[in-house]
């Protein structure tokens, strides 16, 4: 080859790698043109060991505290379920003196003041998150995220004493206009003696709309969080194709953040049957399913154990640590179902991830 030319084609692509000698133990020495990525290590210092140690302490804590709260109540109302058997979960009477006592009515009037109150909230609540989310200017968006945030703080017991002194008056009117212009067609809106408002007041209507206040932060936040990380490309690409910003809402926020609205419209069922004072200051019990949830009367699990905890002798006391019992599985049901509707969803992997 023409020196020349070799000098160039070493200028070029550089001059030839030696040959590779084998390293000690007959190994090949690595070959510089190889591209095979090679695998780091990173080593673990003793404080990241402590930390990550402490985390996980933490973490299985709450599963041992959980556990420990599930095991104190079936101790507590072991005496009871061995009275009742089965039974506990369907009867509706509670007459501890005769061994005659369970669930049944305050477990079911307690999933319908939940199912009113996510029938108010949830339109609500996604109707803020969205414009929170999507419409409101940026200072206007972060004092409507701390109202939501002080929604949230707020006492139960204050939510009580306002559905108590000042909603059940106003509210009563309404109630008589829906059982009688409705009652006919629906009829569960209908109330015998529309003519008296004592029919209406402590109803499981009204113990459903103080609930729904309550649950509205939780489903708000949870939702503004969810259509916040929605891919910013795919926004884009909607904005470029011509959509509006309602069609780009439709299109891509509320497809994306669909499994975790429902994840917290789930969530804030459990929060809405654990509810116990709110719900003991408005209505009347009634150990009885409530078919009309407009009549005055009702019950619930929570309210239920905050009424009768005081007054309870010791089969009485078993008997509600067993309702306490299946308030707790029915709410940690509702809350793993919850956790693993949002895992499954895409807002859910771009979170974990």
């Amino acid at each position: 080859m023409n020196p020349g030319a070799g000098a160039l084609v070493d200028e070029i692509f550089g001059p030839p790698s030696p040959p590779s000698v084998p390293a000690a133990g007959g190994a090949p020495a690595p070959d510089p043109d190889d591209q095979t990525p090679i695998r780091i290590v990173a080593g673990v210092s003793r404080g990241d060991r402590i930390f990550r140690a402490g985390f996980r302490a933490a973490g299985l804590s709450v599963f041992a505290i959980m556990g420990l709260i599930a095991l104190f109540l079936a101790i507590r109302g072991a005496q009871a379920l061995h009275v009742t058997g089965w039974s506990f979960l369907t009867e509706q009477r509670w007459q501890t003196a005769t061994h005659r006592f369970g669930v049944g009515a305050a477990l079911l009037d307690g999933i319908i003041i939940a199912c009113i109150a996510l029938l108010i909230a949830v339109p609500v609540a996604l109707s803020a998150a969205i414009y929170i989310s999507e419409y409101a200017p940026s200072g206007l968006r972060r004092t409507l995220i701390s109202l939501i945030d002080l929604m949230a703080a707020v006492p139960s017991i204050v939510y009580g004493l306002w559905g108590m002194l000042f909603l059940t008056q106003r509210i009563v009117g309404f109630e008589a206009w829906l059982s009688s212009h409705l009652g006919g067609v629906l009829p569960f809106l209908k109330v015998r003696n529309e003519q008296s408002a004592a029919s209406f007041t402590q109803s499981a209507f009204i113990a459903g709309v103080v609930v729904a206040l309550m649950v509205i932060p939780i489903i708000c936040s949870l939702s503004r969080e969810v259509f916040s990380q929605a891919p910013t490309g795919e926004r884009e690409g909607a904005y470029a194709l011509g959509s509006t910003r309602w069609g780009m809402v439709r299109t891509v926020v509320l497809p994306f953040g669909k499994g975790g609205v429902i994840g917290a419209v789930m969530l804030g069922f459990g929060r809405a049957m654990g509810e116990t004072i709110a719900v003991a200051m408005l209505i009347t019990p009634v150990f009885a399913i409530t078919t009309h949830p407009l009549q005055a009367g009702g019950n619930s699990i929570s309210s239920l154990i905050a009424l009768r905890y005081g007054e309870s002798d010791k089969v009485a006391l078993s008997a509600l640590m067993a309702a306490g019992l299946v308030l707790f599985l029915v709410t940690l049901l509702v809350n793993m179902a919850a956790a693993a509707v949002i895992s499954r969803s895409r807002s859910g992997a771009a979170t974990n991830e």
